[in-house]
């Protein structure tokens, strides 16, 4: 007898299971910009260490008045999409700008990042050519490589050898992409560019690196990966989105014309998806104003992040290959990951957890993120607070 689909729902329960134990940690309803310190519904002041606003322009003044314009100019949506009636002078305009910023002849933005790799690696993911992905790649770029026609090949996480041997094992005359994050945004590591771009040059492959966690943080004026390592004319496809240091919504990808041409009449997240918002588009184009012309937003964040990162390994924390503002504390429990959460909230600090399948079982954790708009005390107190609670659970000595 078939199920309804009340019935099929039904059958997961985990989530009410984990609020009978007072420690869902999920879709807690916040009522205050992204800073620092964020109030919540329910009245009470945290310190906000669960953002992905690396550069703290997500409450900016000047987004906000530039979103504000933009939406007293066209209005609050563009009601279609860019291929059609969707295209504004002002999608143009950035368009033209990420470009210049991330070193390539032309990008195209989507209305989020999600979309950004569902469809460009769909699109790309030709028939009878192979796709390889990290192990830890972001579950959109996993969706996407589903959706095209490439046998998809997973190789261990920034392992090169285990690269090289899915490379070594695909017909040498085959359509080859990689696909890899530049900042891995769970765990907080670099991808290793250089080795890649080698190996893209033995066996002929191309490559695309998602900065959605790197831009604004590393490269030339925070223009990511590949400018970080001197590669940008070796990196094939430039990936960001605009919902992370951008303090907005939306994504891009950059490349050269002719690929970038045939994405924005065949990539179908792109011609079947309304446009961004005239709003989202100005506030990520100031953003990438204030990016660039105000470096010392990057240096405090680093500066943050090097505080933590030492004071973290200073207590005892497992904090993993990172070496970013996102700072890994491995738990490797489920439930002391969401009592960690609970426990931190209720002392006035707000993490986020990590758990299967965004991470395997064994590697579940917090994830703390810095911004720069963070103080070294802030960063002091919130270390003292999971210090604590780490050894309560006895997660550390």
């Amino acid at each position: 007898m078939k199920k309804t689909l009340n019935e099929i729902c039904a059958a997961y329960t985990l989530a009410d299971e984990v609020k009978a134990k007072g420690i869902y940690p999920y879709y807690r309803p916040i009522s205050s910009g992204q800073d620092p310190i964020v109030r919540m519904a329910d009245g009470s002041e945290v310190l906000m260490f669960g953002s992905n606003s690396y550069l703290g322009l997500s409450d900016d003044p000047r987004l906000k008045e530039a979103a504000i314009k933009a939406i007293e100019k066209y209005g609050s949506s563009c009601s279609g999409s860019r291929f059609l009636n969707g295209t504004l002078d002002i999608h143009e305009e950035l368009e033209a700008k990420l470009a210049r910023f991330v070193g390539k002849e032309e990008a195209v933005t989507f209305s989020t990042g999600f979309q950004v790799n569902l469809g460009v690696v769909s699109c790309l993911g030709f028939r009878g050519g192979f796709t390889f992905l990290d192990s830890l790649d972001h579950a959109c770029i996993i969706d996407g490589s589903r959706l095209g026609f490439t046998q998809v090949r997973k190789f261990t996480h920034n392992d090169m050898g285990s690269l090289e041997k899915k490379l070594r094992g695909t017909p040498r005359g085959a359509f080859k992409f990689i696909v890899v994050d530049g900042i891995y945004s769970m765990e907080g590591d670099i991808a290793k560019l250089p080795e890649i771009v080698a190996l893209c040059k033995k066996y002929n492959a191309c490559v695309m690196v998602d900065d959605a966690h790197a831009l604004g943080v590393i490269g030339v004026n925070g223009s990511g990966t590949a400018s970080h390592f001197g590669l940008t004319d070796k990196t094939d496809l430039i990936m960001g989105t605009f919902s992370k240091s951008f303090g907005s919504l939306g994504g891009f990808i950059a490349g050269d014309h002719t690929v970038i041409n045939y994405l924005k009449h065949n990539s179908r997240s792109l011609i079947f998806s309304a446009s961004m918002t005239p709003a989202a588009v100005a506030a990520a184009s100031a953003a990438l104003d204030i990016m660039i012309n105000e470096p010392e937003r990057r240096e405090n964040l680093w500066k943050v992040t090097r505080h933590a990162q030492q004071a973290f390994k200073a207590a005892g924390f497992d904090t993993g290959r990172t070496e970013s503002p996102i700072i890994p504390l491995f738990v490797r429990d489920t439930i002391k990951a969401m009592t960690v959460v609970r426990m931190a909230y209720e002392r006035g600090v707000f993490v986020t957890p990590v758990i299967a399948p965004a991470v395997p079982e064994n590697d579940v954790l917090i994830r703390f993120a810095l911004m720069a708009t963070h103080t070294t005390e802030q960063v002091d107190r919130a270390v003292e607070v999971l210090t604590g609670i780490f050894k309560e659970l006895e997660i550390i000595a």
